[in-house]
């Protein structure tokens, strides 16, 4: 995608900060802990941090976070849901803290709307040597088969590339992540998933949904149709149709060391 097409769709979600701050998944701990495997010390930055759904996991584990978002909505959000930690407005190509003051940078769906070519040098620069740098993503397991068919549904607006685990590997790989190539800062990238679930009715998933940028930026009438083909099938099978269930759901991570 070229830049300007995805700064619209990265600029998109503050309109929907609340939604997405009440909808959106938190990230399985396990995948979290993985992400954070070797980091030298506790100083952990959220770069790109929405509305605090990985900086929620942070803060449980205990570590020393630091929040950066670009969207001042998100940013109230955040400040919101989590009042005690340090949340400041910034982004990945211009990170607001001193050189070396991290030991780990990781990022919440929020990787794939980096420039990497400014930002790798602002993450290097921030890291600590020997620090960790990860990106996390949610992704639907369309391997159960109402969530392909919801996926199929729904189409690419709504669950991207990077949104079920049949796609997410190839979508997103070292294609983000500023590997050995990458200025010299970085060694290779390493790739993992764990298990993880939210608790959705037809309904809530389908506000979840609501929440993509591809559909945020959809007219208003194309988005209601879409949404509603979405709510149409969820009331329609019956592993979704009866009330609360639980969406599978996959962390996948991609983890890489400043050298």
């Amino acid at each position: 995608m070229e830049q300007g097409g995805r700064d619209v769709l990265a600029s998109s979600f503050g309109a929907a900060a609340a939604d997405y701050a009440a909808h959106r998944p938190d990230y399985a701990p396990a995948a979290v802990s993985w992400a954070l495997a070797g980091a030298p010390g506790p100083r952990v930055l959220d770069l790109g941090a929405g509305t605090g759904k990985l900086a929620g996991n942070l803060v449980a584990m205990g570590v020393d976070v630091v929040a950066v978002e670009p969207d001042s909505a998100m940013l109230v959000e955040l400040r919101r849901g989590l009042p005690g930690i340090r949340a400041l407005p910034g982004s990945a190509e211009g990170i607001p803290l001193p050189d070396g003051s991290v030991d780990a940078v990781l990022a919440g769906n929020a990787l794939h709307w980096f420039d990497m070519d400014v930002a790798s040098a602002e993450i290097a620069r921030v890291l600590a040597p020997g620090g960790v740098f990860a990106g996390l993503w949610n992704v639907m397991d369309d391997s159960v088969e109402w969530v392909a068919g919801l996926a199929r549904v729904a189409g690419s607006a709504a669950i991207g590339v990077r949104d079920t685990v049949s796609s997410w590997r190839g979508a997103t790989a070292a294609l983000h992540l500023p590997g050995a190539g990458g200025l010299g800062r970085f060694g290779s990238a390493e790739q993992a998933e764990f298990a993880h679930g939210q608790r959705r009715t037809a309904e809530s998933l389908v506000a979840t949904l609501s929440t993509r940028a591809g559909v945020l930026v959809m007219p208003t009438q194309e988005r209601e149709a879409l949404l509603g083909r979405a709510r149409a099938f969820l009331t329609s099978v019956p592993a979704t149709a009866g009330g609360e269930f639980t969406l599978p759901l996959m962390t996948g991570v991609l983890r890489t060391r400043r050298l």
